[in-house]
């Protein structure tokens, strides 16, 4: 008997968001649109140069943020991770269960070290960037894993993040290995285009041996199948999973499953911040599969939850918000 529908992994984070115009970018020398990962030092100076901008704090990561939408939508999720024993893992901890995902965190088993944070840079075109300093999350291993409740669940869902460091992907490639072994569906998240660019030879180990879905940006497909073409991107994630779901911005998203590719209509929306677009896509469309909607219609869920995002500043939108997006599935 199934007991969780999607059985996540992933780097557990207290995000930092703060809305900068992109001069500030450019002289605190950050790359603006990806993800950069820093050092304790490199964080703990950018919060000092930030201290006088209002920010926005909230427990955070990929994947974590894929299930947190999945749950609020209805799913049953579960959630491993690695926090440390500090205020901002009981943060995190408490903000899983209140969204109502089981997770293989104990308050009173939690390790000694700091929790990983994620400062944002939201800037006025919309678009996001990340500083991401990992902390105790980089020490994910293995044994942090569940394989029982994975071997329950209908898919395992990865976030690319991981494969930054050799714990994250050793826990990533023993996840794949247990799901495969009970035939449970692993989904993957390419995450961004700086994990293709400088980790690709680990995310090609997680590639290995065939995935059931891949969830990506036109970006990251790009970098990942080595083109500047859309046709040979999606032949190239055709040859490496059984299904993708590509998301292309303001032109919408292409679903490939069941041997079928789907064009899926954009909702037109005034984007504010799209920190969490592709999280939520991935939940929403995790979402759909697990209740039988077809990948039609988890698309276009998945595109409506994506749109409303994107109106919002942070990666999430209240239950109640979440729960609004059904009207009509």
């Amino acid at each position: 008997m199934v007991e969780y529908q999607v059985y996540g992994v992933g780097n557990a984070l207290l995000d930092m968001e703060f809305s900068v115009p992109v001069e500030l970018l450019e002289n605190l020398k950050i790359d603006k649109g990806v993800m950069t990962l820093i050092n304790e030092d490199q964080e703990q100076e950018l919060v000092a140069k930030l201290s006088q901008l209002p920010s926005k704090k909230s427990s955070g990561g990929s994947a974590a943020n894929t299930l947190v939408a999945f749950s609020q939508f209805g799913g049953l999720g579960f959630y491993s991770c690695k926090v440390a024993n500090d205020e901002s893992g009981h943060f995190f901890l408490k903000d899983l269960k209140t969204s109502g995902l089981d997770t293989n965190l104990q308050s009173d088993t939690l390790d000694n070290g700091i929790t990983g944070k994620c400062l944002v840079f939201v800037t006025p075109d919309a678009d996001r960037t990340m500083n991401t300093f990992l902390g105790i999350t980089s020490e994910i291993v293995p044994a942090d894993l569940l394989p029982e409740a994975i071997l329950g669940s209908q898919y395992l869902y990865l976030e690319g993040y991981l494969t930054a460091s050799a714990t994250g992907l050793d826990t990533v490639l023993k996840a794949k290995e247990i799901a495969h072994s009970g035939n449970v569906k692993v989904a993957f998240s390419l995450s961004d285009p700086n994990m293709v660019e400088y980790f690709s030879k680990s995310i090609q180990k997680v590639i290995e041996g065939g995935l059931d879905l891949i969830f990506a940006n036109e970006e990251e497909s790009f970098k990942l199948a080595k083109t500047n073409s859309l046709t040979e991107s999606i032949a190239y994630l055709q040859n490496i999973s059984r299904g993708f779901a590509l998301t292309l911005g303001s032109r919408g998203s292409l679903v490939y499953y069941d041997g079928e590719l789907i064009e899926i209509n954009p909702v037109q929306v005034q984007a504010i911040d799209t920190v969490g677009a592709g999280d939520m896509y991935a939940g929403a469309f995790l979402y759909g599969l697990t209740q039988g909607m077809g990948a039609q219609r988890s698309g276009e869920l998945a595109s409506k939850a994506s749109a409303r995002i994107v109106t919002h500043f942070g990666p999430r939108l209240s239950k109640e918000d979440v729960q609004s997006l059904l009207i009509g599935f």
